[in-house]
């Protein structure tokens, strides 16, 4: 399935019922729009049309122009190319960041919160009433922000610090201050990815509530099912160019995956693994792993070669399980060991030294270090293979590098370039190299395909699948179906203890009701 109607050639299908009836113009139009980097085409006269009080989704796999678009409709880059309108009128001087700021705004992936100002100093940064005295009027800007968040219904104390704040409450925080500025358009970057399902519902509630006051969103995700129940019109980019414009209610997900990738490809179905023999050594043993209640009395083996799910929504306490097997939590009770040696609770060089790989839920605060160059990343927790005595080796350390380059299929000109210059799928298999440069006896796993492209997780899973073959056994913590449809077992949490084992190749009906704490035969 090469090419849908409404593909690089066609033009955007004309809007209104007839000539008899003036056309609403479109909330958001961005026509021919051409981008070059230096050689590197980004957009190849793309275009979208986003109507008012629409949810548009724009799909594609990493690389496909999604994001150079959102710095074209939000005044970062100004096109080779194109136009873009806001209602019918041409869009801003690029030097003119009020007026951008009063047509559009983006809520990235990565929060622009800032964690040591309050929220009400967030909502209204730059922007402080000031008294006689030029002085910050503090009472007057907690008043203006408690309205402006009622106003929009989200309920945070406008006094608290950011930092305390839980992503969905930043996400909405965010939201509330991109609409103080005016716009009543909205671009979502992957703002699921690091949400649980609850949070989730409550997210796409919120969006419906909005747009019934005239807010637009332009809704950015990998996550197909997502666009389906959130979205009414999806677009989709491939290779920098426009594929498919459609309505998601005729759109079926294999179709739209067909114009993602160009053939008719899909997430592969995990056949049922070859049972861990018995015999096969036990590499993490945890028993009565405890701490007060966010996780109580959790028991988990895992053997050479075997992959294990940890299943939960947000608060079951499965992601603090798996922060304390790699050492960044320390348990109140319980023992843990990892092939046969008892790390030092809450110690992540422990853990190391024990065999553990570790890829962690959030790659922008945990995962990388964005200007370092990817070799520093990939080689940052395995010293002892660079150089004897404290020293590194350059030639060890980037022989090692291009290594797990090849090994990731990571693109990127070389090892020197810094992580910060690669899409998001690269980035997260450079964070999947560095787990594995190690040659880990386990690996520990949360949210591995979090905010990727459907064929990056299908690659990082087939890694995961590879390095059990090889006899690492696994742990992946994740709420995600197709993460976990890779295991060989899963134990779902809910309200921090495990509540259900199910064996490979269960329904999702089941592990979704295990996940919400609902017993299918009762």
């Amino acid at each position: 399935m090469e090419e849908i109607a409404g593909g690089p050639a066609s033009p955007p299908p004309a809007r209104g019922d007839g000539p008899a009836v003036a056309a609403r113009p479109a909330a958001v139009e961005a026509a021919r729009v051409t981008k070059r980097y230096g050689e590197t085409l980004a957009l190849d006269g793309a275009h979208i049309t986003i109507e008012p009080g629409a949810t548009h989704a724009l799909v594609g796999r990493n690389g496909a122009g999604k994001s150079t678009l959102v710095s074209i409709l939000t005044g970062l880059q100004a096109p080779d190319d194109g136009e873009v309108r806001f209602a019918g009128v041409p869009a801003p001087r690029p030097a003119d960041r009020d007026a951008w700021r009063e047509r559009v705004a983006c809520v990235y992936q990565k929060s622009t919160i800032i964690p040591e100002l309050t929220v009400a100093e967030n909502l209204y940064l730059n922007r402080h009433d000031r008294n006689r005295l030029r002085l910050i009027g503090w009472k007057s800007l907690w008043r203006k922000a408690a309205e402006l968040l009622e106003t929009w219904s989200v309920e945070v104390d406008v006094r608290r610090p950011a930092g305390e704040l839980g992503v969905e409450q930043r996400q909405f925080v965010e939201i509330a201050r991109a609409l103080s500025f005016g716009a009543r358009f909205v671009i979502l970057d992957e703002p699921t990815a690091q949400l649980d399902g609850a949070a989730i519902a409550r997210l796409f509630e919120r969006m419906r509530a909005m747009r019934e006051r005239g807010v637009t969103f332009l809704f950015i995700s990998h996550h197909l099912q997502e666009i389906y129940e959130v979205c009414d019109t999806v677009t989709v980019y491939r290779d920098a160019r426009h594929i498919l414009t459609a309505p998601v209610a005729g759109l079926s997900q294999g179709d739209l995956v067909a114009a993602m990738t160009g053939e008719a490809a899909r997430l592969r179905d995990h056949a049922v693994r070859v049972p861990v023999p018995e015999r096969a050594p036990v590499v993490l043993d945890v028993r009565g792993l405890s701490h007060g209640e966010v996780y109580r009395d959790v028991d988990l083996r895992v053997r050479a070669g075997e992959i294990v799910g940890l299943a939960g929504l947000g608060g079951s306490g499965k992601i603090e399980v798996a922060e304390t097997i790699v050492g960044l939590r320390a348990p109140q009770s319980g023992t843990l060991e990892v092939a046969g040696s008892r790390p030092r609770p809450g110690s992540v060089p422990d853990s190391l030294a024990a065999g553990v790989g570790f890829v962690p839920r959030d790659r922008h605060h945990q995962g990388l270090v964005p200007l370092m160059s990817i070799a520093d990343n990939v080689t940052m927790t395995v010293p002892e293979r660079l150089g004897t005595a404290g020293f590194v080796s350059v030639r060890r350390k980037d022989t090692l590098a291009r290594e797990m380059i090849d090994n990731l299929a990571i693109k990127t000109p070389g090892p020197e370039l810094p992580v910060a210059g690669l899409s998001g799928g690269n980035q997260q298999k450079v964070v999947m190299a560095r787990a594995l440069a190690g040659e880990p006896r386990l690996l520990v796993l949360i949210t591995p395909t979090a905010g990727v492209d459907v064929r990056s997780k299908e690659f990082l899973l087939g890694k995961v699948e590879e390095s059990a073959g090889n006899g690492t056994g696994v742990v992946i913590a994740s709420d995600e179906l197709d993460d976990l449809r890779l295991c060989d077992r899963v134990l779902v949490m809910f309200h921090g203890r495990v509540v259900a084992e199910l064996p490979a190749g269960w329904h999702d009906h089941e592990m979704v009701a295990a996940m919400e704490g609902v017993d299918l035969d009762a």
